[in-house]
């Protein structure tokens, strides 16, 4: 994946593993010189472990700190602030990122207490943290979640845990979409692993986790959050963040155009307890051996169908699992194991947004 518009896609229940088998399929070492101080920034936004939907697991991160040090690429720190209302030394310690510090010899870096500078970019002038500009390679590792103001929340905003305090809410006066952009346009990110082993349904601090067994690598924050846009079960308007970064430069929009593949198939049931809102989602469905990656595209799908107030006019229950293949049924079918259904979606997984169209075209 050398280009900037290759998106990797793994699926699996393993995630250390998954994310060394991601990272021998694009070689990133190849890219990074032996002394390059490589930042790796996670997904802290609050104080819970990744179970929560919240945070990036610690285990994809050992996963990569592993990969470079047998690379030779060992120059590492992990480095993130998290929100205003959480401290970021309480997120290292509950999200498991002290014991991976000690571990694998690799500082924590807490830009909550840093230093800033401010940076002018088309007459907006952005304070971003200094230990953010003295990296030579950016590693962005989000999570794939939904969030509260901005429907989700991937790459792109990821970067928000950059800048200090004071500009966090700043950002929020500004309309958090302008900033988010251009912020992203300032800091280059070199590559994209994104944990969407099991992110929150519609909340970025976690309670409702959607298990998706997915890792998704990019170089592109905005190809990439386009992909887990459409994934979630979003337009890319629906995300304006995305269109003004596209505007300025920041990255593509283009997925008709991008290099994606998937590594392997997911095979993988679920084991997350679901939370009580995604059981209330659940009631619509008839499910039998169902992947995860394909049931977590049909309840971000139902989500968002029941946003736009539209979830109660679906007349027939859904059907999805492996369970279905070779059947004939005349219920909606999700997922290329009911491709024998008389009204189905294809695709395996078929992202959550093509979900949304085919239902709303029934309804």
């Amino acid at each position: 994946m050398h280009g900037k518009n290759g998106i990797r896609i793994i699926y699996g229940d393993n995630p250390r593993q998954m994310v060394t088998e991601l990272l021998e399929a694009i070689k990133p070492e190849e890219e990074i010189d032996r002394n390059a101080l490589i930042g790796i920034k996670p997904n802290l936004v609050v104080a819970k472990p990744s179970a929560s939907g919240a945070t990036t697991s610690p285990e994809i991160v050992a996963g990569l700190i592993e990969y470079l040090k047998s690379k030779g690429r060992g120059n590492i720190v992990i480095m993130e602030g998290s929100w205003v209302g959480d401290r970021t030394s309480a997120a290292f310690k509950v999200c498991g990122y002290e014991e991976l510090s000690k571990k694998y010899n690799v500082p924590l870096i807490d830009l909550q207490k840093d230093s800033y500078k401010s940076y002018e970019i088309n007459g907006l002038s952005l304070n971003i943290c200094d230990y953010v500009t003295k990296v030579d390679y950016l590693i962005n590792m989000p999570v794939l979640k939904g969030h509260c103001q901005t429907n989700i929340t991937c790459a792109l905003k990821n970067m928000k845990g950059c800048i200090p305090n004071s500009e966090k809410r700043r950002f929020h006066s500004m309309g958090l979409h302008k900033p988010i952009a251009y912020l992203n346009k300032l800091i280059r990110q070199n590559l994209i692993i994104v944990d969407g082993m099991n992110g929150d349904l519609n909340f970025e601090e976690g309670g409702n986790p959607v298990q998706m067994n997915t890792i998704i690598a990019g170089k592109d924050p905005v190809l990439v959050d386009s992909y887990a846009a459409h994934l979630m079960g979003f337009s890319i308007k629906g995300i304006p963040y995305i269109s003004i970064a596209a505007s300025i430069g920041a990255g593509t929009a283009d997925l008709a155009n991008a290099d994606i593949v998937e590594l392997n198939r997911d095979t993988r049931s679920r084991k997350l307890t679901p939370s009580r809102r995604v059981q209330q989602l659940a009631k619509h469905v008839v499910e039998d051996s169902a992947c995860s990656a394909c049931y977590g595209s049909l309840i971000h799908a139902l989500e968002r169908l029941d946003e736009k107030g539209l979830l109660n006019r679906l007349r027939e229950k859904v059907y999805i699992g492996q369970g279905f293949k070779n059947k004939e049924c005349g219920g909606i079918g999700i997922g290329v194991c009911t491709s024998g259904f008389e009204k189905s979606v294809k695709g395996c997984p078929p992202r959550a947004r093509d979900i949304v169209e085919y239902l709303e075209s029934l309804i």
